[in-house]
């Protein structure tokens, strides 16, 4: 969008999960990026009302987009903030996902205080709200009523590499993939105790790459691993940087996810456009994927089709496997091409 719009980002000097700022990046600073991008990386202990105010009143924004929903510096400061009238930018509030059930179950009590205040305040009526999928306006509509304004765009996604990586493929072997954080919502507990139940005659080998954010779900997660027969292989290989991440999806037949909620799941659109199936559950947006022969959307409520999905796949042969690798490729140019994203984005910022 930078060919349209001047775009400044304000985000913090260190990654979730660490406590050492990125290196060579200097904070506190604007830097440019490139022509119509401008990054401003805050360290912790800078970021506070004082400075967010007066880096909006430096940038004169036309509009403020809130890329989550319950963090303090990022969310609830600047919508207090404009509640006072210190903002004048109309602010647009994309929730990422964060009022579905699955999210808003943990740390309840203080999710609905903070959506209790913002309707209290109302907020909600002068803001402007992103959906990016149709579970996610009606999760808006449901905590949020009296709402005046709300868009449903889908996510912008990555480019569509040049071409995909040849994967060796003989049935009965199945090399599966997780690449996503370590936690009760992506469910990897649930894809290793299925792993159970595959026959001794299928040899399954998952890679698990992510940051452990619950570390005593890992723990549980160890222990399931630790009991697998000797015909399933796991290991672990932590947090992926993302410019490893197509490389890592080409070594591997079927990209998996088992998660209880995702408003748009970039992951699953990554391991398509890099030409792997997916296995995942119908709770994103991804949906009708066998009857394009492109993977596998199915209910958390039923271990048997996850099961007899594994057998499936693990039974493919190199062109059965060639032929699901292309249709996944034509599967996600056919959406770039369908979304036309640009112009409904321009929309939202007018």
């Amino acid at each position: 969008m930078h060919d349209t719009y001047s775009i400044s980002i304000l985000t913090t000097d260190t990654d979730l999960g660490e406590t050492n700022p990125y290196p060579g990046i200097p904070a506190n600073q604007w830097i440019t990026r490139e022509p119509g991008i401008r990054i401003y990386y805050a360290s912790r202990k800078s970021l506070r009302g004082k400075l967010l105010r007066n880096l909006i009143d430096e940038e004169k924004p036309d509009f403020i987009y809130l890329n989550s929903m319950y963090s303090f510096r990022f969310s609830i400061l600047p919508l207090l903030l404009y509640w006072r009238k210190k903002i004048n930018a109309q602010i647009i509030l994309s929730p990422r996902g964060m009022l579905r059930e699955s999210a808003i179950k943990f740390k309840t009590n203080r999710k609905k205080i903070f959506i209790n205040l913002l309707n209290f305040l109302q907020i909600p009526e002068r803001i402007h709200f992103h959906a990016t999928d149709e579970q996610e306006r009606k999760d808006i509509g449901r905590y949020f009523p009296r709402i005046r304004k709300l868009d449903m765009v889908p996510n912008f996604s990555a480019g569509l590499p040049s071409e995909t990586s040849p994967i060796e493929k003989t049935p009965g072997t199945l090399l599966c993939v997780f690449i996503s954080r370590i936690n009760s919502i992506k469910n990897i507990i649930f894809f290793l105790e299925i792993l159970g139940k595959v026959p001794e005659d299928l040899h399954i080998r998952l890679a698990i790459y992510g940051e452990i954010e619950d570390a005593s779900y890992w723990q549980e997660a160890q222990k399931i691993i630790h009991s697998l027969p000797k015909h399933i292989k796991i290991s672990y290989h932590g947090p992926l940087p993302h410019a490893q991440v197509m490389n890592t999806l080409g070594a591997h037949h079927v990209f998996v996810l088992p998660t209880k909620g995702e408003n748009f799941g970039h992951a699953i659109y990554e391991a398509l456009s890099a030409g792997r199936p997916v296995l995942i559950s119908d709770r994103t947006p991804w949906l009708k994927l066998r009857e394009k022969e492109v993977g596998w959307d199915l209910p958390l409520d039923d271990p048997a089709a996850w099961l007899g999905a594994l057998k499936e796949a693990a039974a493919f042969d190199q062109e059965t496997y060639n032929n699901r690798s292309a249709n996944c490729r034509r599967f996600v140019q056919e959406y770039i091409e369908k979304a036309d994203l640009k112009n409904e984005y321009i929309k939202i910022f007018s």
